[in-house]
C-alpha cells in the first residue's frame, strides 16, 4: 500500500493466523520494538536485582556492626545509599524506555487498525455500526497495548521473587520452604479467577461499544432526534445501555472483590509463618536477628509480584477479550481486491458500457436484472427512473464500489474489475447526493483529491459549480472552517462544495447521482452554464428527476425495476413512452411539495 509523505506505516502487523492465540498474533508487533522494550525490561530486572542486594546489607549491618560490633555501621550505610541512588536510576530509564515502547505499540496498532479499515469494501461498512468500529480502534486497542506492553514488566518483577528466594534459601532452608507453603493456593486462586472474569471483561468490551453506537447515532442524527422531538426516547435508550454496561462493571467489581484479596493476601500467610518459626529459632540462637529482619524483607519483596497477579490477570482478560474483538475486524476481507493481474487504467477515453448487469446488496434480491447501457466517449446520459429503480446504483457499480453478480461493466472496452481500483477510481469522479465533508477548511475540502491544487484552480471548480460567491461571503472565505459533515452549511451548499470537489480532479468519467437535488432552481440553471462548457468531451452519467438536470444529456435513459425500458432524446421519450411522462410528473410534484414545504 503506497503512503503519502510524512506517514510512518506501522512496523510489524498482526500475524493473519486465527488459529494462533492472541498473544502469538500480536507478538510481531512487539518483537518490531524489541530493542527498546528489551532494553526497559533489562534495566527493570537490574534494578530489583540491585534492590535485593539491600536486604542482605541490612543483615550484616544489624549482625556485624549493630550486634557485635565487627565493622562500621558508615561501611554498610554508603553501600545502602548508592543501591538506591543506583535502583532510583535504572527504576527512571526503565519506565521511560516502557512507556515509550506502549506509546510505540499503540501507534502501531491504531494505524493497522485504521489502514485496514480504509481497505475494506463498502459491504462491510454497509453492515458494520460506526460506534462500534469506533471503540474497536479506541478502548480495544488500549486495552490490548496495555496488556502487551505491562504484562512483561509485572513478570520481570515476579521472576525476582526467583532471585530473592535464592537469598531465602541461603539464611534457612526449612523456613524459606515453610514460607512457601501458600503459593499453590494463590495459583488456584488465580487460575479461577482467569475463568470467571474472561466472560464478563469480554461483556464489558462489547457494552462499551454499545454505549459508543447510541451517543454515535445520538450526535450524528442530533437534526434528525430534535425534529422528531425525540430526546426522551433517545435518552431511555442511552439509559438503558449504560445500565447494560454498569451492570457489567458491577459485576467485574463483585468478581474482582471476591479474588483479588485472597490473591494478594495469601502470600501475607506466610509472613506470619516467618515470624513464628523465625522468632522461635532466634529465640534459640539458631537464627540471627538481622537474619530474620532480612528475611521478611525478601518475602516483601516476593508478596509484591503476587500483589500485581490479581491486576494482571484482570489485564489480560480485557485484553483477550479487547484482541478477539479487534481479530473480528483484522480478519475481514476485502471484497473488492485488485486481480493478481489487474492494469493500469491509463489515458482512459471515457467509454462506458453495462453488459447484461445483474446486482443486489449484501443477500438482498436483485436491484439491477440483465441492465445493458452503452455510454460513448465525450457523451453526458441520463438516468431516469423511479425510487428504488436502480439509478444509484449504476452509479456505485461503475468506479467497483461493488462487484456485479453476473455480467459485466467496463471502461474502454476493459472490464473494471482487470483494473486497478485506484486508476479506476481516479478515472470516474462521483458526486453523490448526500454529500460528506470533513471539518476542514472550505479550501482544503474541495481540493482533497488534489492536496498540491493552488487557490486558482480551486477558485475556478467553485464557480463551475456555482460555489464561489456564497464561499467569498463567509467570513474567511475558503479559509472557513466548516463544522463536521458541513453541517454549518445549507444542504446545497454542500452539494455545491461537493462537484467542485469533483471537478477540480478533472476526471475523464464523471457520474453526477442527483448532484443538484438540495439547490434551487436558480442556482441550477447556473451550475449548468458553468457545467455545460466542462461536460464537453467529458463521458458524463446524470442520475435526474429534474427537467433542467436533464436538459444537460444528450441522451436520456428510463430505468424502470432494475433494467433499460427506453431510450432516446427527452423530446422523443415524452411522445412515445407515457412511463417516462409519468416519472416526470411525480418528480415535478416532489419538487413543487419540497418548494412549497
Amino acid at each position: 500500500m503506497d503512503h503519502p509523505g510524512g506517514y510512518r506505516a506501522p512496523r510489524a502487523r498482526i500475524n493473519p493466523d486465527s488459529n494462533r492465540s492472541w498473544l502469538r498474533r500480536a507478538l510481531p508487533v512487539v518483537l518490531a520494538h524489541r530493542w527498546m522494550f528489551g532494553s526497559a525490561l533489562a534495566l527493570a530486572f537490574v534494578g530489583l536485582v540491585i534492590s535485593v542486594q539491600i536486604p542482605s546489607l541490612l543483615q550484616g549491618a544489624i549482625d556485624n556492626a549493630i550486634v557485635t560490633h565487627r565493622d562500621q555501621l558508615g561501611h554498610y550505610l554508603w553501600w545502602i545509599g548508592g543501591l538506591a541512588a543506583a535502583t532510583l536510576v535504572t527504576g527512571y530509564l526503565s519506565r521511560l524506555l516502557l512507556f515509550r515502547t506502549a506509546y510505540e505499540i499503540e501507534y502501531d496498532l491504531r494505524n493497522i487498525m485504521y489502514e485496514h479499515l480504509t481497505g475494506l469494501s463498502f459491504p462491510f461498512f454497509d453492515r458494520a455500526q460506526t460506534g462500534q468500529l469506533i471503540s474497536r480502534a479506541n478502548s480495544d486497542i488500549r486495552s490490548v497495548q496495555m496488556y502487551l506492553t505491562f504484562a512483561p514488566f509485572i513478570l520481570v518483577q515476579c521472576g525476582i521473587a526467583v532471585v530473592a528466594f535464592g537469598y531465602m534459601l541461603a539464611i534457612n532452608v526449612p523456613l524459606a520452604l515453610v514460607s512457601m507453603l501458600p503459593m499453590p493456593l494463590v495459583f488456584l486462586a488465580g487460575r479461577r479467577m482467569q475463568n470467571t472474569m474472561f466472560p464478563v471483561s469480554w461483556l464489558i468490551q462489547s457494552r462499551l461499544a454499545e454505549v459508543a453506537t447510541v451517543v454515535d447515532e445520538n450526535v450524528n442524527g442530533v437534526r434528525v432526534v430534535k425534529s422528531f422531538a425525540a430526546e426522551g426516547r433517545q435518552l431511555q435508550a442511552a439509559q438503558r445501555a449504560a445500565n447494560r454496561l454498569r451492570w457489567a462493571y458491577v459485576k467485574d467489581a463483585d468478581l474482582r472483590a471476591h479474588w483479588t484479596p485472597a490473591v494478594q493476601n495469601l502470600p501475607r500467610v506466610g509472613l506470619v509463618i516467618v515470624l513464628l518459626l523465625g522468632g522461635y529459632l532466634a529465640v534459640q540462637g539458631e537464627l540471627g536477628v538481622g537474619a530474620i529482619l532480612a528475611f521478611n524483607s525478601y518475602l516483601m519483596l516476593m508478596q509484591m509480584p503476587f500483589q500485581m497477579v490479581g491486576m494482571l490477570i484482570m489485564m489480560g482478560q480485557r485484553a483477550a477479550a479487547s484482541a478477539q474483538r479487534l481479530y473480528e475486524v483484522l480478519d475481514e476481507q476485502p471484497e473488492i481486491v485488485d486481480a493478481p493481474d489487474a492494469r493500469e487504467l491509463t489515458g482512459c477515453a471515457g467509454e462506458v458500457e453495462f453488459d447484461s448487469v445483474r446486482f443486489g446488496y449484501a443477500e438482498g434480491p436483485d436491484v439491477l436484472q440483465d441492465f445493458s447501457l452503452r455510454v460513448h466517449q465525450g457523451e453526458t446520459v441520463a438516468l431516469v427512473g423511479r425510487t428504488a429503480s436502480g439509478k444509484s446504483t449504476v452509479a456505485r457499480l461503475l468506479p467497483r464500489f461493488y462487484d456485479v453478480r453476473s455480467g459485466a461493466v467496463r471502461v474502454d472496452g476493459i472490464d473494471v474489475r482487470a483494473l486497478t481500483t485506484h486508476s479506476l477510481r481516479e478515472a470516474v469522479g462521483v458526486v453523490l447526493d448526500e454529500p460528506f465533508l470533513f471539518s476542514e477548511s472550505i479550501r482544503d475540502n474541495i481540493a482533497y483529491g488534489r492536496p498540491d491544487a493552488d487557490i486558482t484552480d480551486i477558485e475556478r471548480a467553485a464557480r463551475v459549480a456555482g460555489a464561489h460567491e456564497f464561499i467569498t461571503e463567509l467570513p474567511e472565505g475558503y479559509d472557513t472552517v466548516i463544522g463536521e459533515r458541513g453541517y454549518t452549511l445549507s444542504g446545497g451548499q454542500r452539494q455545491r462544495i461537493a462537484i467542485a470537489r469533483t471537478l477540480l480532479v478533472n476526471p475523464p468519467v464523471l457520474v453526477l447521482d442527483d448532484a443538484t437535488s438540495a439547490v434551487d432552481v436558480q442556482t441550477e440553471q447556473r451550475i449548468h452554464a458553468g457545467l455545460g462548457e466542462l461536460l464537453a468531451g467529458r463521458t458524463t452519467l446524470v442520475i435526474a428527476h429534474r427537467l433542467s438536470t436533464i436538459s444537460l444529456a444528450d441522451r436520456v435513459v428510463l430505468v424502470e425495476g432494475g433494467r433499460v425500458v427506453a431510450e432516446g432524446t427527452h423530446t422523443e421519450l415524452l411522445a412515445t413512452t407515457p412511463l417516462y411522462s409519468e416519472v416526470l410528473a411525480t418528480a415535478a410534484d416532489d419538487d413543487m411539495t419540497g418548494a412549497t414545504a
